[in-house]
């Protein structure tokens, strides 16, 4: 790679130094297990994949997050709902604290399939927060990323959701995730956020949060489509020299965990697609082993991707960082 490209490298031009914070978010996938096939997912996930994780692992990971204080756990995938332990993991966090923050990131359209009418209630009940794909307000856009039919389905999976309060009760927030739906960088967060609001109220009658605007990551399934083509060199070229020193700050590696389905540690869920794991003397470490206390001010692992998350305004799950 050209010493332009090297995401270190430019970090020592512009005098940055990246390292960990105080740990605010144990981010926990649970594994590739998803009804959709989406073309920019990152996680390559589909309703073939076998890696879920294990109720052994669900386990100590409960044991270790309620030792902790970490104030939020981030459930992604895949689609975590699909995986068996989903609801026991809930409850049991939810029967040590009712104060910590627990996040899903949801795939609208499980709720509209055989056996998962049981979400809509149980998300509710227990006060989980929800953070939706939903890459277009118009079919035609998110058919074209998702899948024929995605779009009916979360259309009517949302006023489901709307129905029992998520959108509108402080208490179940519920925001949208807006991914581009080929090799640009997303449009203005808030601009873009205020079209879906009145988009999705006009036509639908659906309320929502927030709208979080996210970066395609140039790996995995998105990665194939960018090279079969012949867009993958310039999209990494767009990336790089759209990259904003003032985004770094507010990276979500400086104080997320992220965990995948059989423990094992890393800097972000990026990294744990492309098999980067945290080390500690020269080893990978599970979740269980450690003390977040002394992961601060410690160094974080990166890669040209790490392009994907500064360029522009910036890119994390909870969308833009500078405005």
């Amino acid at each position: 790679m050209k010493e332009s490209h090297n995401f270190e490298t430019v970090l020592e031009t512009h005098k940055i130094s990246l390292r960990r914070e105080k740990t605010r978010t144990l981010q926990l996938n649970m594994g590739k297990l998803c009804n959709l096939t989406c073309t920019h997912c990152h996680v390559n996930a589909g309703p073939n994949r076998k890696e879920i994780i294990s109720h052994e692992t669900i386990s100590n990971v409960i044991e270790w997050f309620s030792s902790t204080d970490i104030s939020i756990l981030d459930l992604t995938g895949g689609t975590p709902e699909m995986v068996p332990g989903y609801k026991d993991l809930i409850r049991s966090v939810r029967n040590f604290t009712s104060s910590r923050k627990v996040i899903t990131r949801l795939n609208a359209t499980i709720i509209e399939e055989e056996g998962f009418d049981w979400v809509v209630n149980f998300l509710a009940e227990n006060n989980v927060e929800i953070i939706a794909s939903m890459p277009c307000y118009e079919p035609k856009n998110v058919e074209a990323q998702r899948g024929n039919g995605v779009f009916d389905k979360s259309i009517r999976a949302f006023q489901k959701l709307n129905a029992i309060g998520y959108g509108s009760n402080p208490d179940l927030a519920m925001h949208f995730v807006y991914n581009p739906s080929g090799d640009f960088l997303p449009p203005d967060q808030k601009e873009l956020e205020q079209e879906y609001k009145k988009a999705m109220m006009d036509h639908f009658s659906i309320s929502f949060d927030n709208l979080y605007c996210i970066t395609n990551m140039p790996i995995s399934r998105f990665a194939s489509w960018l090279k079969r083509n012949d867009k993958f060199n310039d999209y990494l070229l767009l990336l790089r020299n759209s990259f904003n020193p003032q985004t770094v700050n507010n990276l979500m590696c400086r104080d997320t965990i992220s965990v995948n389905w059989v423990g094992e540690v890393f800097d972000c869920d990026f990294n744990q697609m492309l098999k980067l794991p945290t080390y500690k003397n020269n080893r990978s470490l599970k979740v269980w082993d450690i003390d977040p206390k002394e992961f601060q001010n410690t160094s974080i692992r990166t890669q040209s991707h790490c392009f994907g998350c500064t360029a522009g305004t910036g890119s994390s799950c909870g969308g833009a960082l500078v405005e």
